[in-house]
């Protein structure tokens, strides 16, 4: 795809009238950030960008995927982390998800530096994000970085880990559930962590934790952050979140509140622990959700696309009647899924650009994602020769961000990758008007694994197409009527030509690709502009 297809199909969205409502980037003025978060993402113009500091920026110079602080090389930190905005910033990302960047635990650890998500403290910045070559605090230094990010129109979200390290259980054993034999309880298979204590036995808050939010709360928003993420928040009750979120938009309203939390969560993560489904969580005050897009990978027919689809359109809905609205993140490859190149390749990771761009979500990745990083890495799970804690190997989920040990900076070897991320992000922001206000319609196919639907706004169509099957080629066939001679029919991304006729559009899909067509009816005038265009496709 070049560069002239942006251009392109801004003169085709422009001279269908839908670029009427252009994103707002007015959050500085006159150097004074002014936080418009929780208005981006009702919008869904949020597109996110989940980073870990600590390999954000590493400095790995003999390549082993590992930092090596004793051969001169530097592992991420909110110093150097600087560097890279200019560049995201270019990338279309107007908003970055901080995995946790609270203290980690170094007892009953997983990997050499501890899991992010094993928290040991909530009112201080890790001191592995420090850059020791200054004397500024960790925590000045982490602020001076969110008011980089906020020159650059890029706003903050910070995660809020959903239980603590066992370093914090030995120090602050009130803050956690005990078993009969007084010991922590390990929620799911995480061991390096263990369940916080929420709900007294009789029903109250636990306050001593509620006290813990809260400060963190106040620490972030001290920090200049825009909104939190909030760690498997299934896990808190529903009069907890109510409480904090109520206290967090007392004192700025456009604060957001992300939930992590899918419609098919139905059960607790320990049989001690509390459960709040996700439309009780909105409830509650949440403005967004994870919905239950990283199961994309596992559907095999358009109805369960179709249901998801729909149950947060419904949401959506019901919210709006309360005048709250609500909005979801395109959930298809966050730092918990396997990269999505492993599980299709290139044609894959294209059609999870291209359904964030014409679906009404919140578009979300993964720093890695946009140049196609399958997240190997050399060292994994062997024996470390160093450790800052006591695992001794070098743990990972494979082909996940690693978030367990001081690692590379993120990278990989998909040029086109990146520049599709690049237009399909500038795309979404262009259409948002017809992606907000347009009609989606599913259309039926002549094959399963065949998904297709329509955004239907004003006086154009934008028609997606793709092939579920990430093995075998399709001949596409997509029941959809009502093309004109007059229509300007433009393919925006395909390898194929497209056939259309009047009562269907007929196009060979490679194994995981997606086509998007974009059709208008514009005016006589506007016609003879546009006819005078060649636009060029890949």
């Amino acid at each position: 795809m070049k560069k002239s297809f942006v251009k392109y199909a801004a003169s085709l969205l422009l001279a269908a009238g839908l670029i009427a409502q252009a994103p707002s980037y007015a959050a500085m003025q006159q150097g004074v950030w002014n936080n418009d978060l929780k208005s981006l993402f009702s919008r869904n113009q949020a597109i996110i960008l989940a980073v870990n500091i600590r390999t954000f920026n590493a400095d790995d110079k003999n390549k082993n995927d590992i930092i090596d602080f004793d051969k001169g090389e530097a592992s991420g930190n909110f110093v150097n982390a600087i560097s890279r905005l200019d560049e995201i910033a270019r990338q279309g990302i107007n908003t970055i998800h901080l995995l946790p960047v609270t203290p980690t635990g170094k007892i009953k650890a997983m990997g050499t530096a501890g899991s992010l998500y094993a928290i040991s403290n909530f009112t201080k910045i890790n001191p592995q994000l420090d850059d020791k070559t200054n004397n500024l605090t960790p925590e000045q230094e982490a602020k001076n970085f969110i008011n980089e990010c906020h020159k650059r129109n890029i706003r903050v979200i910070i995660d809020l880990p959903s239980c603590g390290s066992y370093d914090l259980f030995l120090s602050r054993p009130e803050l956690f559930v005990t078993d009969s034999s007084n010991k922590p309880v390990v929620p799911a298979d995480w061991t390096d962590v263990r369940l916080f204590k929420s709900v007294n036995n009789d029903g109250s808050l636990n306050d001593a934790l509620y006290t813990e939010y809260k400060n963190f709360v106040d620490f972030v928003q001290k920090l200049g952050a825009d909104g939190i993420r909030a760690d498997v928040a299934t896990n808190k009750p529903f009069k907890f979140w109510q409480s904090l979120i109520t206290y967090a938009k007392s004192k700025d309203s456009q604060f957001l509140f992300l939930a992590e939390a899918s419609d098919n969560w139905t059960e607790p993560i320990a049989q001690n622990a509390t459960f709040t489904p996700s439309y009780k969580l909105l409830e509650a005050g949440f403005d967004g959700w994870y919905g239950s897009y990283f199961d994309f990978k596992n559907w095999n027919t358009q109805q369960k696309f179709e249901k998801e689809f729909n149950l947060v359109k419904n949401i959506r809905k019901d919210f709006s009647i309360k005048n709250q609205p609500k909005a979801v993140i395109g959930s298809f490859a966050t730092h918990d899924e396997v990269s999505p190149i492993i599980t299709g390749g290139m044609p894959f990771a294209n059609t999870i650009i291209w359904l964030q761009a014409t679906l009404p979500l919140n578009s979300y990745f993964v720093d890695g994602f946009q140049t196609g990083d399958t997240y190997q890495y050399k060292y994994a799970n062997q024996r470390a020769t160093k450790s800052d804690t006591d695992d001794k190997d070098y743990y990972v989920h494979k082909g996940k961000i690693d978030i367990f040990n001081y690692s590379r900076k993120p990278a990989g070897g998909y040029q086109q990758l990146s520049e599709d991320f690049v237009m399909a992000n500038k795309f979404k922001l262009m259409a948002s008007e017809m992606i907000n206000r347009g009609n989606y319609t599913f259309l039926q196919t002549n094959d399963p694994s065949v998904f297709a639907y329509t955004l239907t706004y004003k006086n154009s169509v934008i028609l997606v197409i793709l092939n579920k099957d990430l093995v075998y080629s399709k001949r596409a066939e997509v029941a959809y009527k009502g093309t004109k001679p007059e229509d300007i029919i433009t393919p925006l991304v395909f390898n194929a030509p497209p056939q259309i006729d009047k009562n269907k559009v007929s196009v060979d899909l490679t194994p995981g690709e997606t086509v998007v067509l974009l059709i208008s009816k514009v005016t006589k005038e506007a016609k003879g502009q546009q006819a005078k265009m060649t636009p060029v496709y890949k």
